[in-house]
């Protein structure tokens, strides 16, 4: 059975992870090509698709999580008004919706994983957008899933670990937060995820929970992260400091701890990713040159 995918946010470094996926037909637009904000530009996309073994996956979204605290309108039309349009369009034509979140609707003050049903309680801008957008897509009667993820990096766009190899090269040493725990995620385990689900979704075996989490096993401060990512480089990791996060302010608080468990994941029958450390060895092996940059 074929599967068609409709990307949102094409563009983006998880949406060209997505773009480029083996034995799936994928359709993957820019916010240029398609504005999720705009009712005819969705509907015109999803007629395209309605009646084949399709499912939209969203991976359009506001990012700048620092720049969302002033730029409010903006990040809520894109996380949250967009999604709503989204849903309302996919179930008009029948069309079942894979949204992706994000470990920031959480406060950030666990010590053991979040499981999907926990409450939320985001405490950024950013994180009230994202929040918004996944109660409009679960409240939208839409066949529709909610997967959140976290820490995402990948060969393409901006991300951590493009930063720390540009730091590596050109700082003795650099001071990175080590009181942040969480999930780095490499975007081509979750592009692969995703399309598992979406098979699943078109085979009528969708699991029962709507919200679910996908992320790397095992867990690493920021600062663990930045060690890693100089290993992979052949630089010491001794020159990776640790500081707090009062030593780094920023506009938006980030969760201190953003480790999200796969539970749901699971008993829904799909495959765990693996832990974040093989898989960033991986990605390095296979994208080292674009990391570096």
């Amino acid at each position: 059975m074929s599967l068609v995918l409709l990307v949102p946010g094409g563009s983006g470094q998880l949406g060209r992870e997505l773009a480029a996926l083996d034995g799936v037909e994928v359709i993957a637009p820019g916010s240029a090509e398609l504005d999720i904000t705009s009712a005819g530009s969705v509907i015109e996309a999803v007629s395209t698709i309605a009646g084949k073994n399709a499912v939209v996956v969203n991976a359009a979204a506001y990012t700048a999580v620092d720049k969302a605290e002033t730029d409010q309108a903006r990040a809520f039309a894109v996380n949250a008004d967009g999604p709503r349009v989204l849903a309302a369009v996919c179930s008009s034509r029948g069309v079942p919706l894979v949204h992706v979140s994000t470990d920031y609707v959480f406060p950030g003050d666990g010590t053991a994983p979040y499981e999907v049903d926990a409450a939320p309680g985001p405490r950024s801008i950013y994180g009230l957008t994202k929040l918004a957008g996944e109660d409009a897509v679960l409240g939208s009667g839409a066949d529709a899933w909610v997967v959140r993820t976290s820490w995402v990096y990948g060969a393409w766009g901006k991300n951590f670990v493009k930063t720390m190899a540009r730091l590596e090269a050109s700082r003795d040493t650099l001071s990175v937060v080590d009181d942040q725990v969480g999930s780095p995620t490499w975007t081509y385990d979750l592009a692969r995820g995703l399309a598992e689900l979406a098979s699943r979704i078109v085979a009528g075996e969708g699991p029962e929970s709507r919200v679910l989490h996908a992320t790397a096993a095992d867990s690493v401060t920021w600062a663990g992260f930045a060690r890693a990512i100089f290993e992979e480089l052949g630089a010491d990791p001794g020159r990776v400091k640790s500081c707090g996060t009062e030593d780094y302010p920023l506009p938006a608080r980030r969760p201190a701890y953003s480790v999200l468990s796969n539970a749901a994941w699971v008993a829904g029958g799909l495959t765990p990713l693996r832990g974040w450390r093989e898989a960033l060895g991986e990605a390095f092996a296979r994208h080292g040159d674009e990391f570096r940059g």
